[in-house]
Order: structure tokens, then sequence, then C-alpha cells
């Protein structure tokens, strides 16, 4: 170690790591369900839920890769400066599984209204977890 700041609490640290409300972490993590969505087969639609969501939560995108399965489904996964943003669909039963992992000064909880939009659906099921919370460790 060099004598700078180590401790993750140590509001002198320059890193990504979230120091909101007494606590440090990582990242925020949202799992996303999209229930009764509509358009989950639609390429075009998937990567617009994508650019849609990275520019509303102030993330910075640095790569979009989606995939499409025969004879249904599209998974995606855009890196971002401030991690990444995935997504598994299922439209047969109009099911999306969106994966969304922000550090910094993002806001990950501005994507699932527009999910809700997109994919036409006020089923939109969220639970948050904060990656990293609880560690202490010095680097």
């Amino acid at each position: 170690m060099d004598g700078t700041a180590n401790s993750l609490r140590d509001p002198a640290r320059s890193d990504h790591f979230i120091r909101k409300n007494g606590e440090v972490y990582a990242g925020t993590h949202l799992i996303i369900d999209v229930v009764d969505g509509i358009g989950l087969n639609e390429e075009t639609r998937i990567r617009d839920a994508f650019t849609q969501s990275i520019a509303a939560a102030g993330a910075t995108l640095i790569h979009l890769h989606t995939h499409r399965f025969s004879p249904q489904g599209i998974s995606g996964v855009a890196i971002l400066a401030e991690s990444h943003m995935s997504a598994h669909t299922w439209p047969e039963i109009g099911y999306g599984a969106f994966d969304v992992f922000m550090c910094g000064a993002t806001t990950p909880w501005a994507i699932p209204p527009i999910l809700a939009r997109i994919f036409e659906t006020t089923q939109v099921i969220t639970r948050e977890l904060h990656r990293g919370k609880g560690l202490d460790i010095a680097t």
C-alpha cells in the first residue's frame, strides 16, 4: 500500500464505489422482470430499450450486442463504462429478464419505467441489490 486513501469508507478515495445514506457499495444491481410485454422478439425494440435506458440512467455505452434466436428470443448485453446491462427474452410468453449493474453517479432506477413503456406493460418487477455492501477492505 502506498499510504493513499485505501479504506472504501474514505471520502478522499477516487473510485466509482457508491457512498450514499451511510452505506458504501460497489454498485446498484437491478434484477428486472418484464411480464406480459409486447415486442420482445423485435431486435430493434430491444436495442432501443437498451439505448434509451442507458441514456436515462446517465451511463456511458461502450458496446452493445444483441443476438436473435430461432424461432424466437433475443439476448443482449451492453458494456458500460459503469458496468453492464443484459437481457434475455421469451416472447412466446411475454417475458423479458433484464439485469442492470451500475456504479458511480448513475440512476439505474430510471430504467424500469422505460422498459414498461417500450414493452407496453404495467407489470415490471424490480429487485435491488447493493453489490459489495459491507466490504471495508484496503486495496
